[in-house]
């Protein structure tokens, strides 16, 4: 602090020394906020002196969530494998090593939406990443008096990263209900109540910094910012109007430090509020699908076609068998409105298609070669969370090393190779046609003979000892039979892209 204080009073030296240097006599300019008098601060209507009775009646209906996770840890093999230091440590060859399996924990907050106990929180609370390779044991939901309930997970949804949990006791829960984010302001007063890291019920208050603020983080990109301190363990916690009722669900924050910069997100009541009511009564969460890769018009391609700023999306990739296939969108269309609703970067291209409900027949108003023009589509079903990862995620240039076999699969096993099936995104990426039936290779052990005779990643095996090859099943039973006749190896036909298809043995193992 005595730095602080000596740093301030050089600066207002500084100043004084500069205001001589100009010439302007000492006393003729006048601050202004001079000769204001002191007043007893009265917050306007609206404002409260405190959030003290506010907070008092909302918080025994926020919760504490944490969750007992089982996580399990792949182990390499002998790192000096084929060297003549493999057996400096005891081993031998590469034979892999049984996973090790350790328990973890999350925390994250919640609150109670009915008498009967029904919980909203954020989706990646209780559930681990897939990538994680973790599997949640248990779920505990521990009120502010500190009882304690198991909770079941009744419904979640990744796209929105919602959930819902059910707790039960004899007696009814506190509860809160959804407010209307969308008379929320900017400047609004707002409450957060939550367990950031994990100290328990913590109450920070804000204003709304900003509404429906964009990311650029997918379908459900809108977001209502706050100042109200929001911290790890806040996810999935009410953020509070001033008539107590939930407009958000405080769900991330952006910082370079990890803590609160006084940038805090939450999603939107308006948004929240039918998904959760769908997730509790057990009803699938449907959304819209068009089948496109789109990128924001920037100013240069605004003033280059001559289109409004802030206005419209390009279309980069066309998937096959899309709707937007189907309606004659192509890539380099830019769409501008949907459904008589204007593209903007508050209200995206996905975020309204993902919010028509599949089979809804809608105009659709795109700019091509100077001309403005209107096409009707009908609106598909989007993809499930399986099916992206695969379509989406898959990158044929990564080198992303197999885990080791734990026994889970007889490709795995027996020739060190994983596949998935080769859907027509990917045969796309990899410049394929899309009607090739094969199957796509993922990871190689690089130890297995499938290793040593040069199969990677983004390989397409397309037939097995001359049987085409159209899903990792047919592998599979093909590799059996032909290992059961008691042959050593399976002949294999490949095809890399921008290569022409080979031929090759891989010897089981």
């Amino acid at each position: 602090m005595r730095y602080a204080y000596g740093l301030t009073s050089a600066l207002l030296v500084g100043g004084a020394a500069i205001s001589l240097v100009t010439g302007f006599p000492a006393g003729a300019q006048v601050a202004q906020n001079e000769g204001i008098e002191m007043q007893r601060a009265v917050p306007r209507a609206g404002a409260p002196e405190s959030f003290a009775d506010l907070t008092e009646q909302l918080q025994p209906a926020v919760v504490n969530i944490s969750t007992k996770q089982r996580i399990e840890i792949q182990q390499n093999a002998n790192p000096f494998a084929g060297t003549p230091f493999a057996d400096l440590f005891g081993q031998r060859g590469a034979q892999p090593r049984a996973p090790i399996t350790r328990e973890a924990q999350s925390l994250g907050s919640g609150f109670i939406i009915s008498a009967d106990g029904y919980v909203v929180t954020n989706n990646h609370v209780v559930s681990p990443p897939e990538r994680s390779g973790g599997t949640v044991e248990g779920i505990t939901v521990t009120m502010p008096d500190g009882e304690e309930y198991p909770a079941e997970l009744i419904g979640n949804d990744a796209a929105s990263d919602l959930a819902v949990l059910k707790i039960k006791r004899d007696k009814p829960f506190p509860f809160v209900k959804f407010g209307n984010s969308q008379v929320a302001r900017v400047g609004d007063w707002v409450i957060a109540i939550g367990n950031p890291f994990g100290l328990g019920g913590t109450v920070t208050s804000g204003i709304v910094s900003a509404v429906y603020r964009n990311t650029g983080s997918g379908a459900y990109d809108r977001y209502l910012q706050t100042d109200a301190s929001i911290n790890r363990g806040n996810s999935g916690g009410p953020l509070f109007d001033m008539q107590g009722n939930v407009i958000g669900i405080n769900n991330a924050i952006y910082s370079p430090s990890g803590g609160s910069v006084g940038i805090g997100f939450a999603i939107p009541a308006d948004i929240a509020a039918p998904i959760v009511e769908q997730l509790r009564s057990g009803k699938k969460i449907e959304r819209g699908y068009l089948g496109v890769s789109i990128q924001p018009v920037s100013q240069d391609t605004a003033n280059a076609l001559g289109l409004p700023k802030n206005r419209g999306e390009i279309v980069q990739v066309v998937r096959d068998d899309s709707p937007a296939k189907a309606a004659g969108i192509e890539p380099g269309d830019i769409v501008t409105k949907v459904n008589g609703k204007e593209i903007t970067p508050d209200q995206s291209l996905s975020f309204l298609v993902a919010n028509t409900a599949p089979g809804t027949r809608i105009p659709v108003e795109l700019y091509r070669d100077g001309k403005r023009r209107t096409v009707t589509l009908t609106v598909g079903q989007f993809p499930s969370e399986a099916e992206l990862a695969v379509e989406q995620s898959f990158d044929p240039d990564a080198e992303t090393p197999m885990p080791e076999s734990t026994g889970s699969g007889m490709i795995e096993e027996s020739l060190g190779l994983q596949v998935i099936a080769l859907t027509t995104q990917i045969a796309q990426q990899l410049g394929l046609p899309t009607d090739t039936s094969g199957v796509v290779v993922t990871a190689v052990d690089p130890n297995s003979d499938a290793g040593s005779k040069g199969l990677r990643r983004g390989d397409v095996i397309l037939s097995a000892n001359y049987k085409a090859i159209g899903a990792p099943a047919d592998l599979e039973r093909i590799a059996k039979e032909v290992k059961a006749s008691g042959r050593e190896a399976l002949f294999l036909r490949f095809q890399r892209r921008g290569n022409p298809p080979v031929y090759t043995s891989v010897r089981f193992r």
